[in-house]
């Protein structure tokens, strides 16, 4: 395996892949670190990979060491962005593109309090304009792709009218890829945890959006529950018209394995699946130089513990993995010994 200056460890790149958004794994806050990225990338060398999201104002003043640090086996990755204030957006962008990568999105879709606040996130739904406003200063200040994740509506907006009145501003000042979560966002009323689930979903109105805008990319994004839902969904429709690519949040985190196919199922990729313990060997060379580097195995396994859901040993993987990786000075062998256990508990199973 290369590597790359200041000791920063990468898989060999991938083919270029022409429609990386065909498949990506959604920004969840406090989810999709850089460790967690590393970890869905020993999985699918295609997938497009999100950040959390950060603030343009944290980007800006903030240590961006911590906050926008990223590894080169990540790619490709984007950025995703928090705010309203086009100015400061676009040196956020800026400094984002300046660090390597392959895409800046901005956040139109979190429901919560503290971003309401801040006057970001899904409250901007009722502000195409300004969107459209920020998107176009983006734009002119990088040269890497500028996108838009967004909610269909917000409280008691009409979705068919608040949806494209979105689109269509941000594509008149250039944006070419939308992410639409198929739910209305409750502002009033609503947790953020009720926002991922109570809104029913409205997946034709988001087949409905490309159907009308064909030349827009447009992925859908909200309640994907698994792979092959997912490859389900960018089958065409009965006229004919497919969307451009599917998001997955909480599935691909919860279960990463299922990830693992995507390489050959979305972008048809030639070979196998990576399985779990493929996964595990290729990732084990970026553990290893992290904690060579003083970072906590705790911080980096805390995403693998759903790798191995639904086998037998899984719970024992979990444990190991979650009570013995928190103790001082804890290493690889940790994750020997979770892995171990799932062999042997395979192997009692056939025997």
């Amino acid at each position: 395996m290369p590597v790359a200056p200041a000791g920063v460890f990468v898989y060999p790149p991938p083919p270029m892949t022409p429609a990386p958004h065909r498949l990506s794994v959604a920004p969840m806050m406090d989810w999709t670190d850089r460790h967690c990225r590393a970890f869905h990338r020993a999985l699918t060398r295609h997938a497009l990979l999100y950040s959390e999201m950060v603030t343009a104002e944290a980007v800006i003043h903030g240590d961006r060491t911590r906050l926008l640090g990223f590894d080169g086996v990540e790619h490709p990755v984007a950025l995703q962005l928090g705010g309203s204030d086009a100015d400061r957006l676009a040196e956020a962008a800026r400094i984002g593109a300046a660090m390597g990568y392959d895409e800046i999105n901005l956040n139109v879709g979190c429901p919560s309090d503290r971003v309401q606040s801040g006057r970001f996130g899904a409250c901007l739904m009722r502000e195409p304009h300004l969107v459209a406003e920020c998107m176009a200063a983006m734009g002119a200040a990088v040269e890497v792709p500028v996108t838009v994740k967004c909610r269909i509506g917000v409280d008691d907006q009409e979705p068919e009218i608040a949806l494209f009145a979105l689109v269509d501003a941000c594509a008149a000042a250039g944006v070419a890829t939308f992410v639409v979560h198929a739910r209305k966002a409750w502002l009033e009323g609503l947790s953020p945890k009720q926002n991922r689930d109570v809104p029913p979903l409205d997946y034709a109105l988001v087949r409905r959006l490309k159907r009308e805008r064909p030349h827009l990319t447009v992925v859908l994004n909200g309640g994907v529950p698994s792979l092959e839902a997912a490859v389900a969904h960018l089958a065409p429709d009965e006229q004919g018209v497919a969307l451009d690519g599917v998001m997955l949040g909480r599935a691909a985190y919860h279960e990463p394995a299922l990830l693992g196919g995507v390489d050959r199922a979305v972008f048809g990729a030639a070979g196998p699946d990576v399985d779990p313990f493929d996964a595990v060997a290729r990732h084990r060379p970026y553990l290893a130089a992290r904690l060579a580097e003083g970072v906590p195995l705790h911080a980096m396994t805390r995403h693998m513990l759903g790798l191995m859901h639904g086998r037998p040993g899984a719970r024992t993987f979990r444990r190991l993995l979650t009570v013995e990786a928190i103790r001082p000075g804890a290493g690889l062998e940790v994750v020997d010994r979770a892995v171990d256990a799932v062999r042997e508990a395979e192997a009692r199973r056939a025997a």
